[in-house]
């Protein structure tokens, strides 16, 4: 009786178990079909007119986009004369594109806090970038100064992250970088982008630590941008390390991790000062990304590839990111997280015109590590969604960190022990 009462319990389940996955394979059929509707046949834009026309308003703002060539796009063929000009065109256009208000400080930055660490000491500093603003930044300063002066790196945070996390003191340690430079006898300088950690309302009240949106767009009602006012802060604190009595100005390092790989090519351009960069981001060209990622949603809808506060008025005009990237030439440069192989080696093709090939060091995520597991597009299908995108283009957003195994050795090698 047991084992019969055991052998119609097992059936019952297994019946219920089977309806259940009839239902769900019924709800993800309907699915499909519905997604189909919209995403399949009509995920890239064709005009159905024997004239090419269209009379949708994001088909028409799409093709505009795509008949955009940006005026700066960097050349293979340049000569060095030529990639020497390019560069000061460069720098022009970010200048304007970045709209930097006319206004010097009228107070120097002022150390507010020191808390003594191992190894380090831990300071808390603020500055006043524009008559009613206050802003504040992290020194980690080694306790052992090798020379009168030490190199030192600006770190920048990726979304989502405040200054504290760079520091060690919040979070987990796979974005401490500015912690880890410590630690290897650097004196780490860790900023806010704008809108995040203590810049952002939200925090005191919720706990998130950004809230970019609604401050990137008052800034574009101004004519401004979020890239901009975030750039304009961090070249504050970059002239103030400058100034630093322990910081050797001619070394200073620009390390910017997801978004914040944004405003260090900004700064990069515009200060060519900076002695190298750790660019820690998957690499692509911004325009394309608009122009491919055209799956529409269930609704049929779609969606930008990002937000507002990437929104920069006539960035598409001039540049792309890889155009900027191959501008930061002959500069120390390491990228490590990858991207198409197209847009490194025209970084690459930038260093060996400015005559060193061997400044510029690239690193893939280890998922396409290997040349046979990546995909190597020259022009990206039209009609992806964001996921068939980041494969396309070799990322592997589930290991999306600070590749402190990369750009430490890199430290070593451009750095030396006899420069400290």
């Amino acid at each position: 009786l047991l084992v019969q009462h055991t052998k119609i319990s097992y059936i019952s389940e297994m019946k219920k178990s089977v309806t259940i996955i009839v239902s769900l394979l019924a709800s993800a059929t309907l699915c499909f079909s519905q997604e189909a509707k919209f995403s399949r046949e009509d995920a890239a834009l064709v005009s159905t007119r024997e004239d090419g026309r269209f009379i949708s308003s994001y088909s028409i703002a799409h093709q505009l986009v795509k008949n955009t060539e940006p005026l700066l796009h960097f050349h293979e063929d340049f000569t060095p004369r030529q990639f020497h000009r390019w560069q000061k065109k460069m720098r022009k256009a970010m200048r304007e594109i970045m709209n930097f208000p006319d206004y010097s400080p009228t107070q120097e930055p002022v150390c507010i806090s020191r808390t003594p660490k191992e190894g380090y000491t831990l300071e808390k500093w603020e500055f006043y970038p524009l008559p009613q603003a206050v802003s504040t930044f992290l020194v980690l300063r080694p306790d052992k100064i090798s020379k009168a002066k030490n190199p030192a790196i600006l770190c920048i945070p990726g979304s989502g992250m405040a200054k504290e996390h760079l520091a060690g003191e919040k979070g987990e340690g796979r974005y401490t970088m500015a912690l880890n430079f410590v630690k290897k006898g650097y004196i780490a300088v860790a900023v806010d982008n704008a809108a995040a950690g203590e810049a952002s309302d939200l925090e005191k009240y919720t706990g998130k630590s950004y809230d970019y949106d609604v401050v990137s767009r008052m800034l574009l009602e101004l004519g401004w941008n979020y890239l901009g006012y975030t750039s304009f802060l961090d070249m504050q604190v970059l002239e103030w390390m400058k100034k630093d009595a322990d910081i050797r100005k001619d070394r200073i390092i620009v390390s910017g991790f997801s978004l914040g790989t944004e405003p260090l090519m900004v700064l990069g351009v515009l200060d060519q000062s900076i002695y190298g960069f750790v660019y820690n981001d998957f690499l692509c060209q911004t325009q394309e990304r608009s122009l491919v990622m055209t799956e529409p949603d269930a609704d049929g809808r779609r969606p930008f590839p990002n937000s507002i506060r990437h929104l920069i008025p006539n960035f598409w005009k001039y540049f792309n990111f890889p155009d900027i990237v191959a501008c930061l030439a002959p500069r120390p440069l390491i990228l490590t997280e990858g991207g198409l192989d197209r847009d490194f080696n025209l970084v690459k093709r930038a260093y060996e015109i400015s005559g060193f090939p061997q400044n510029v060091e690239c690193h893939h995520y280890a998922k396409f590590e290997d040349p046979s597991s990546r995909t190597d597009y020259q022009q990206l299908p039209e009609g992806v969604n964001r996921e068939t995108f980041f494969r396309m283009v070799n990322v592997d957003t589930r290991n999306h960190y600070f590749k402190n195994e990369f750009v430490l050795p890199w430290l070593d090698k451009v750095l030396p022990l006899q420069d400290r």
